[in-house]
């Protein structure tokens, strides 16, 4: 069985991405003194530095990172050793053009930036395995390793390359999985505008075309690419664990970003010893700690809801978005510790010393440019104490209250063209929904649409064009015996070749919610409608309607106006021991958090009244014992009860709590709870 953890770090992994060939080495030993002042557990080293370590094809110089793992290892830091194969050096592209990556359009990309590979090319392939195999003959055995990362952000900034390599590549995968162009032909639906497909030498990738291509292909096409990246990370791994047996590998995710979701991370999550995760608040408006939570929940989902490992985020502002505020005081340890509170094993950033020169320069690092006279390096001093305070949460494990789907095939399926609205956007969907379980102040497990389900009372499924046949029965029987089901519209609709299931709307799901739907009537984007139910009372909604039929269900609210004028908008279906629910349109927040108050109520989970908004209250529990998390992100003082015994000692400051909590605005507390 791998090691799943760190290896020989006691304590919740705190530090950054360490690059100190940007440096002198006379700034090393400057380096390891604060990283002990500031409580620094473990750095990553060597993720970009490939063309120094082989600065000719097959020469090889080891001696600065000999003498960098030396001294870390004497200071007591821990190392996250790179392979640093997302970035192969300028002789390897003056040698192989050919393995530069090409668009759907054509055009070939250039050398000068991270992450320009095709990731088909035997050359890379060849290349990203000889330099894997010398750092694990060198470092397997160094006493200050702790994890190997392979690669870097995968699907990032390249999920897939057109050329003729991957052409011939896809053509060989094409044949794993279907057996016969008969077969791929069927999936493909490709007797529609005289697609068919004689041979597989026929077959290209889905480069561009005059209007839209094929969808079928297109999305084998994004399983194809996803496949290989997971081929060339899977053998990397193998050759880790077969020279460096007993170190944990991993490689960094980036689960919750809407920008990087080419990885079907469900299947990654198995592959790693230690699922890890890169998040980056995203600057648009919105309550950037909700995505927070909701990046924090999905990673430990992914990770079977085991602990895992936030290795990157950052300090202050970042310098890729069209504006980068900085944090503001007191609101990287806040953030820092919603992951640990969601299950994270520590807080790592990029990085560690802020870069004088390249295309990173202005993001903010642990030590900024201003060094250490900076509020920046105060505040990270004091995260580093207050990590080690909580040393003894390692180990334990998130304490969720519902669930909710989440499948990247369906994210792929719904994003190709020609959809009823471009205005329907199912991760907004996804989002809203979340919100509305993290302002009732519920933890949210995301689960597959096709796992088990029987532990949650509720699950939530903002959007799942893509169904299987098996995830419908799945869901069939999570109600059946008890569960409560609450999905929104669009989804059940296709099958996973993007084909339209046999019969009526909503496809695999038309059972469990008891109805059909006619037609889809999709919204101008000014349109609003009305929505009367319960005692009169009024939703909002635009973007969608539909034409529902109820087939069992029950009619709870109605178009009170709009295209559906009078008939059913959200139903209810009673369906064995358990409540379906399906809203057939997007619902302002105000309206969808009345939905799920109802759903809620069916599913017997019990509100919080008491908490304001924008106050965290998350559970970590395990042998050694359980702990309330309660993070403040609100301008006011709250006040926060206890569970079980109420009293507890609160671990960042020592003292003993009782009855209720006291979370000052903006700050974070952690109590372990007695009993």
């Amino acid at each position: 069985m791998p090691q799943t953890t760190p290896k020989g770090l006691h304590r919740l992994a705190f530090g950054g991405d360490y690059n100190p060939e940007q440096w002198p080495e006379s700034v090393w030993q400057e380096d390891v003194r604060l990283m002990r002042e500031a409580g620094v557990t473990m750095v990553s080293v060597g993720i970009f530095s490939w063309a120094l370590l082989e600065p000719e094809r097959g020469r090889y110089d080891f001696g600065w990172l000999d003498r960098l793992l030396d001294l870390l290892h004497e200071n007591g830091v821990r190392v996250d050793l790179g392979t640093p194969t997302v970035v192969p050096p300028a002789w390897f592209y003056r040698l192989h053009p050919e393995a530069l990556p090409v668009t759907a359009e054509g055009v070939r990309y250039s050398h000068g930036s991270r992450g320009a590979i095709c990731h088909s090319s035997p050359a890379y392939r060849a290349a990203a395995a000889g330099i894997t195999t010398e750092l694990a003959r060198r470092y397997g055995g160094h006493p200050a390793l702790a994890l190997w990362h392979v690669h870097n952000e995968y699907g990032v900034p390249v999920s897939a390359c057109y050329c003729d390599n991957c052409a011939a590549h896809f053509r060989r995968w094409l044949d794993r999985r279907y057996g016969s162009v008969e077969a791929v032909n069927e999936a493909w639906g490709t007797a529609f505008w005289g697609q068919r497909y004689g041979s597989y030498e026929e077959i290209d990738p889905p480069r561009a075309t005059p209007t839209a291509g094929n969808p079928a292909q297109r999305l084998d096409y994004r399983r194809f690419a996803d496949a290989t990246l997971l081929e060339n990370f899977r053998t990397e791994r193998d050759i880790l664990r077969g020279l460096a047996p007993g170190i944990p590998v991993t490689t960094n995710f980036m689960t919750a970003l809407s920008q990087c979701d080419s990885v079907d991370y469900w299947t990654w999550g198995r592959e790693v010893d230690l699922v890890t995760n890169d998040h980056y608040l995203i600057t648009d408006g919105r309550r950037t700690h909700v995505n927070l939570a909701m990046a924090a929940d999905l990673t430990r989902s992914v990770a079977g809801g085991a602990p895992w490992l936030l290795l990157e985020h950052s300090t202050s502002g970042v310098n890729w978005q069209a504006r980068n505020p900085a944090k503001r005081p007191g609101e990287m340890a806040r953030n820092s510790l919603a992951h640990v509170a969601r299950g994270s094993e520590g807080a790592m950033f990029f990085q560690w010393r802020q870069s004088q020169r390249g295309a990173e320069k202005f993001h903010s690092a642990m030590v900024p440019h201003g060094g250490t006279d900076t509020r920046i390096w105060r505040e990270v001093v004091a995260l580093g104490a207050g990590l080690d305070a909580l040393a003894e949460v390692r180990g334990t494990r998130t304490v969720p209250d519902v669930a909710m789907l989440w499948d990247w095939h369906s994210w792929w399926a719904q994003g190709l063209e020609w959809r009823p609205s471009e205005a329907h956007d199912a991760r907004e969907r996804a989002d809203s929904f979340y919100e509305t379980l993290y302002d009732r102040h519920l933890t949210v497990d995301f689960a597959h649409p096709e796992s088990d389900l029987s532990a949650y009372p509720l699950v939530v499924v903002p959007a799942l064009y893509l169904t299987t046949e098996a995830a419908g029965a799945n869901l069939r029987a999570y109600v059946e015996n008890g569960g409560t089901l609450v999905v929104s519209y669009f989804s059940g609709i296709v099958d996973e070749h993007d084909a339209v299931h046999p019969g009526a709307y909503p496809g695999a799901l038309r059972e469990v919610l008891g109805l059909t739907v006619e037609e889809w009537s999709p919204l101008l984007d000014d349109q609003r409608v009305r929505i009367t139910g319960p005692g009169g009372a009024s939703l909002t909604g635009d973007v969608w309607t539909e034409f529902v039929v109820p087939r069992g269900a029950e009619t709870v609210w109605s178009y009170a106006d709009g295209p559906a004028a009078g008939r059913p908008a959200v139903t209810r279906h009673r369906l064995g021991r358990g409540t379906a629910w399906y809203v057939s349109t997007r619902l302002d927040a105000a309206s969808l958090d009345a939905i799920m108050a109802a759903a809620c109520e069916d599913a017997g989970v019990p509100g919080r009244p008491g908490l304001p908004r924008d106050v965290e209250v998350v559970r970590r529990a395990g042998p050694g014992g359980h702990y309330l998390f309660a993070l403040n992100h609100s301008p006011e003082d709250a006040a926060v009860p206890l569970d079980g015994t109420g009293t507890g000692t609160e671990l960042l400051g020592g003292a003993p709590v009782s009855g209720e909590l006291t979370v000052p605005a903006g700050a974070v507390r952690v109590v372990r709870l007695d009993g």
